[in-house]
């Protein structure tokens, strides 16, 4: 489990940390860590993935933000590196965005994308 401080992989806004939390509260096995992570699906070749874990595996990064623990496999991180976490609210609907720089392609649905 490797812990950088130096360079922010990923950082999470103060209103995302403040859902993230409420919704930790509300979980009955009492997570600690928010997992983001890449995996292969969608019309571009990648899509998002969050969910909570009560601890890292060996591989992981560990990050803090704004008091929320996030963990990134190894293999997310270089598709991740500079994106943050957002909590969004609008008419249309609200929910978890996650805003990556990495992004060269993405679908017409906005589901998936790629990177370089």
């Amino acid at each position: 489990m490797a812990t950088e401080q130096t360079q922010k992989v990923m950082t999470v806004t103060p209103k995302a940390a403040e859902k993230i939390k409420e919704f930790m509260k509300e979980e009955a096995d009492k997570p600690e860590y928010l997992r983001v992570y890449v995996q292969g699906g969608g019309c571009s070749g990648l899509s998002y993935g969050m969910g909570f874990e009560k601890k890292p595996e060996e591989d992981d990064l560990v990050l803090e933000e704004n008091g929320v623990k996030i963990i990134i496999d190894s293999y997310s991180i270089d598709h991740l590196k500079g994106g943050n976490v957002d909590y969004i609210e609008s008419l249309m609907g609200s929910g978890f965005k996650i805003n990556n720089p990495n992004v060269t392609k993405s679908c017409s649905c906005g589901s998936s994308f790629t990177t370089e």
